[in-house]
């Protein structure tokens, strides 16, 4: 699910170096087409959709992952 997670967001990020520990809004890709591809992936991929309030708490693209796990795991 990592490897899958990061290769859509360096797609809609167009950048191939980002890692789990950047935070993501101080990408310079960072906009607001980024967030909207974003969310839409999240729950295209994973049938989740993050709350306003919830996303604007998370920092890093690892923050998103664990946000997603943690759903799954309480879905299961």
């Amino acid at each position: 699910m990592e490897k899958e997670f990061m290769d859509n967001m360096m797609e809609i990020l167009e950048n191939d170096e980002i890692t789990l520990d950047d935070e993501f809004r101080n990408l310079e890709e960072w906009d607001s087409l980024s967030y909207l591809s974003t969310i839409a992936m999240i729950d295209d991929e994973h049938e989740l959709v993050i709350p306003r309030e919830d996303f604007s708490n998370l920092k890093t693209l690892r923050d998103i992952l664990k946000y997603i796990k943690k759903d799954k795991e309480k879905n299961k």
